[in-house]
Order: structure tokens, then sequence, then C-alpha cells
């Protein structure tokens, strides 16, 4: 158990993190976990702690879910993320990841630069990045920059962005972490983590909330575009000196 007390920290680290950003921990968990797990345990163990880390979320954050977008951007990514989950021992997951990391960080660059001109609020935009963030979330283990991209495009309350974004996760963790278990992607020696993960969801997203209750909408939205960026930039560098 000694050798996990180092990934428990830092996933409680990534909980905070991922709560004050608004799109989830798993962007900053899955490249934590890697460290310490191989890469379908990896999925499997970010899948279960979403579950938990998304139900924390919706009992914070209740009040500010918006229906119609979490139904029209969840439904297709929770389709989608069942797909990705079933290829992930086709697809070469590393290259896929490489394409989505510099189309994030370009998309994120323009959102930042074009601040004042969000992107229309239409059923296509939204049917879009639930597809491609489920996609994501099934190979490689994290859609929510993804999905934080199409929610922030809309500059959506900070509120309505947090709880809507943790309702459509938790179904597509929830969708996810029986195709992966089934798999035997979550091993039975990792039940001892999770009450630890419980824990860390909770606690992480409360101070998460705090934190919130001190930020503005705009320095929030610059947030979730930083820490898509700061991330993008990871993953590609990640990815070259592999």
């Amino acid at each position: 158990m000694e050798k996990y007390y180092l990934f428990i920290f830092l996933a409680f680290i990534s909980e905070i993190i991922g709560t004050v950003s608004g799109f989830g921990s798993s962007i900053l968990f899955v490249p934590i976990a890697a460290l310490f797990f191989d890469f379908k345990s990896v999925l499997g163990l970010t899948a279960v702690f979403h579950v938990f880390s998304n139900l924390s979320k919706i009992a914070l954050f209740r009040k500010g879910i918006d229906r119609k977008i979490a139904l029209k951007l969840g439904i297709p990514a929770i389709l989608f993320v069942t797909l990705g989950a079933y290829i992930t021992t086709f697809l070469p997951t590393k290259q896929i990841e490489l394409v989505m990391s510099i189309l994030l960080l370009i998309l994120s660059v323009y959102l930042i630069i074009y601040y004042n001109k969000p992107v229309k609020q239409t059923d296509t935009n939204l049917y879009v990045g639930g597809i491609t963030s489920g996609l994501m979330a099934g190979i490689a283990g994290t859609g929510g920059a993804i999905r934080g991209i199409t929610l922030g495009a809309f500059q959506l309350p900070k509120d309505v962005f947090i709880a809507t974004s943790a309702l459509i996760d938790l179904g597509v963790d929830a969708s996810r972490a029986i195709v992966y278990i089934n798999n035997g992607y979550f091993r039975k020696e990792y039940i001892v983590l999770i009450p630890f993960l419980i824990i860390i969801s909770l606690l992480g997203s409360y101070i998460g909330k705090l934190i919130l209750k001190n930020t503005s909408e705009i320095i929030f939205r610059y947030i979730v575009l930083a820490v898509i960026v700061v991330t993008a930039i990871l993953q590609i560098i990640n990815y070259i000196n592999s």
C-alpha cells in the first residue's frame, strides 16, 4: 500500500484542479496514474475514480445543471465512449492523443485570443463535441478537455459549466467503466484504493468549490483554457520524449 501514497496525494491535487477548471480531473489524473500503472490499468482506474468524482460535483453544484445541453452533448458522448473503449486494443492511441492535443492547443489559443467571439450555441456544435469527447475518453482515458472546450466556448456560468459537465461525465465514465472492468482493466488488487478515491473525490471537489466562490466568471473561463493549453503542451512533449 505504501507505493500508492504518492499516487493518492497527486490524485487529490488533480481533483481540486479538475474542479476549479470545470471539466474534471481526468486530464491531470491520467498522466499522473501513468507514472504508477500500465496503460490499461490507467483507463480502468480513471473511469472508476471519475464515477465518484462526478457524483461529488453533481451533489455540490446540482442547482446549475442545464439539462438541454447535458442531453445534446451527453448522449453522443455516452454512445461513442463505449465504441472508443471497445477499440482501445486496435487503435494507435498515442498517435490519436497527439493529434487531439495539437488540435486542442490550437483551439484553446484561438478562444483566448478571440474571447469576445464565442462559438455559436448550435445543436451541431454540441453533437460534435459530444461525439469527439466520448471517443477520446474511451480511447485515451480523457475527453474532458474537448468537452471543456465545447462548454467553454458557450461562455456558461461557472456553476452551470461544472454541474452540466459532471452530469455528462458521469454517464460517460459509468459506460466505459463497465467495459473496462469486463475487459480486466480494473484488477482486484486495486479494490483497496476505492475508499481513498471516494474520500479524495469528495474532499477535492469541496475544496475546489470553496476556491471557486472567490473566482470571477472571466477568471474561471481563462483557467479552463489555460489548463487545457498547458495539458496539451505537456502531452505533446511527452509524446516527443517517448
